[in-house]
């Protein structure tokens, strides 16, 4: 068993079917959705035992990690910046996205080794995003961040490319 970093497989048709709300935006396709709301995204602790990779298509609590301080489910992804596209010779057409600030987890004692977190959708049925990898971490009475890349074509969270 072995967490692998990927951006999750059933995400990329979802966003193709428009099932997740990254930023705002006006929706003129849809008549309920003419001015929906940015989807919430949370992000979730998993042991180094457990299997997260790009088959997994939604949060669940199998492999989890738990501790003082830690609630089920993780924390509420920053989500203030809207995902950005371009198309360049230089860049050959990307969308990129990026939360707008570090993912911390405050005071939590997490005894067993973790290394690999779930950004997921929980306004969409806690639909899986990606799992991102690192090391493998134990933390007692302190503070885990997880520090996001700047927000470009070249090392935002995620990127969606064309060739």
């Amino acid at each position: 068993m072995a967490n692998t970093q990927s951006m999750c497989t059933s995400f990329m048709s979802e966003l193709m079917l428009g099932q997740h709300q990254l930023g705002t935006s006006t929706i003129v396709s849809r008549g309920s959705l003419t001015s929906p709301t940015t989807d919430t995204l949370k992000a979730a602790l998993y042991l180094a035992s457990a299997t997260y990779n790009a088959s997994t298509t939604a949060y669940s609590a199998t492999g989890e990690v738990s501790g003082t301080g830690y609630t089920a489910g993780g924390v509420t992804v920053t989500n203030a910046t809207a995902p950005t596209s371009t198309n360049s010779s230089a860049t050959a057409g990307v969308a990129f996205f990026t939360p707008s600030a570090s993912i911390i987890y405050t005071s939590v004692t997490l005894t067993t080794a973790f290394d690999a977190v779930l950004i997921y959708n929980s306004t969409q049925s806690n639909k899986a995003v990606a799992v991102y990898t690192f090391g493998s971490q134990t933390i007692t009475a302190g503070t885990f961040t997880l520090t996001m890349p700047a927000n470009t074509t070249t090392t935002a969270l995620l990127r969606l490319a064309t060739t």
